[in-house]
């Protein structure tokens, strides 16, 4: 019996991320959420960005492509226009809530 090939996480999520606006924006949400580690929002917003490609997101947000690669790194440090911009390109948006 032939196995099928296993895909690694990041790919995976961003294959659900393509197929399921709604599990998009829970996802973006649930990475908002988790004050010890902001890097997490960085990971996530990559992950949104390359289901939407890479290069369209950074064209819609008005950002070089390495530009985009770059501040979504993990050693990524982006200003807060350039998340709002990234989050307005792939069709979501920031929200503040109060605290519990």
């Amino acid at each position: 019996m032939k196995r099928k090939a296993s895909v690694s996480h990041d790919d995976a999520i961003v294959r659900r991320l393509r197929k399921d606006s709604g599990f998009a924006a829970e996802y973006l949400k649930v990475a908002l959420e988790d004050e010890d580690e902001p890097r997490v929002l960085l990971i996530a917003l990559r992950h949104l960005a390359q289901a939407q490609g890479i290069a369209k997101v950074a064209k819609a947000a008005g950002i070089e492509r390495e530009s985009l690669y770059r501040a979504l790194s993990v050693h990524g440090n982006p200003r807060l226009s350039t998340l709002v911009a990234v989050t307005k390109a792939i069709g979501l948006r920031l929200t503040v809530e109060t605290a519990p």
